[in-house]
């Protein structure tokens, strides 16, 4: 089960970016310190779902969680 991440840092459009940290999943993680920990999920669409409490414009990375990504 994947283990996700909500960027801190905001996109120019506002989304904060969920990613998948399993190890080879993402080359576009933020830092360490801009990674909010969302815990194991069994899709990218219950992470979205969880990092939207914390950030309600959030969005799945285009990279590794191209299913909850939305233009």
């Amino acid at each position: 089960m994947p283990y996700y991440c909500v960027n801190k840092n905001a996109q120019s459009n506002g989304d904060h970016e969920v990613h998948d940290l399993t190890p080879g999943a993402c080359n576009r993680l933020p830092l360490a310190g801009n990674q909010l920990a969302l815990g194991y999920h069994q899709s990218c669409a219950s992470a979205v779902q969880q990092a939207k409490m914390s950030y309600w414009q959030s969005n799945g990375c285009w990279y590794c969680c191209p299913a909850c990504h939305t233009s």
